[in-house]
């Protein structure tokens, strides 16, 4: 491990989330957790002793799209995957087959604010998250970070977000038929084609959206005479 892999790992090691979302990601719908990263300063390590402390609250939004039932076909034929990812789809290619169905959650994150505040860290993790409480917001996270690999501690607190999801997306997907599989893609995705033909034929999707996803998933001849229809209302 190099001396950028035993950082990363050490980020990730000390990053503790002191208040949990109340409520898991939702499985038919977006969901937005605002969060609270509260890191010592970078610059406290050289500050002289008998300083004051001080912590650093970065403020934003991750939206949690909704999850999408996927295959590693359909990943591997998804754009954006360098080639140790490719290699890896191989792989569960070869374990679990091509048309094995999965859950792929895609995220944005969104600062909205820093700001430096008097106090010790846990001091102030505590403090927001006791606020948090009494105004009871379930969609909200305090998590106690490091000041320079932030960012390795807001992915941390999303892997454990979304493995503390899954098993009930799941079973709600479950529950709704959507795992169900038809011609190796599953009913989760030709519910999602479904959606994107009729927002392409009202104008709110751009037809190279549904062509991808069609050629994502080896469907574009299936549908080809609705997808070209959409055309002819042009």
């Amino acid at each position: 491990m190099d001396e950028a892999d035993h950082r990363i790992f050490r980020a990730a090691h000390d990053t503790e989330v002191i208040r949990p979302p109340q409520q898991a990601l939702a499985t038919f719908g977006s969901t937005v957790i605002r969060y609270y990263l509260v890191t010592a300063p970078a610059y406290s390590e050289l500050s002289a002793l008998g300083a004051k402390d001080e912590a650093v609250v970065r403020e934003g939004t991750v939206k949690a799209e909704r999850p999408r039932v996927v295959t590693p076909y359909y990943l591997m034929r998804h754009e954006g995957f360098g080639d140790n990812a490719r290699q890896y789809l191989q792989e569960l290619v070869q374990e679990q087959g091509p048309h094995s169905p999965g859950l792929l959650y895609t995220y944005r994150n969104e600062p909205l604010e820093t700001s430096i505040v008097t106090g010790a860290v846990m001091e102030v993790a505590r403090n927001i998250s006791a606020r948090l409480d009494r105004e009871k917001r379930s969609l909200e996270t305090v998590i106690r970070g490091v000041d320079e690999l932030w960012d390795v501690s807001l992915m941390k607190f999303i892997y454990e977000l979304t493995n503390a999801s899954a098993h009930s997306n799941a079973s709600e997907l479950q529950a709704h038929g959507l795992l169900d599989m038809e011609g190796g893609v599953p009913q989760d995705a030709r519910l999602h084609i479904e959606q994107l033909l009729e927002g392409a034929s009202r104008g709110h999707v751009d037809p190279s959206e549904v062509h991808r996803e069609l050629l994502r998933w080896d469907l574009f001849d299936e549908y080809q005479d609705r997808f070209l229809h959409l055309f002819k209302k042009r």
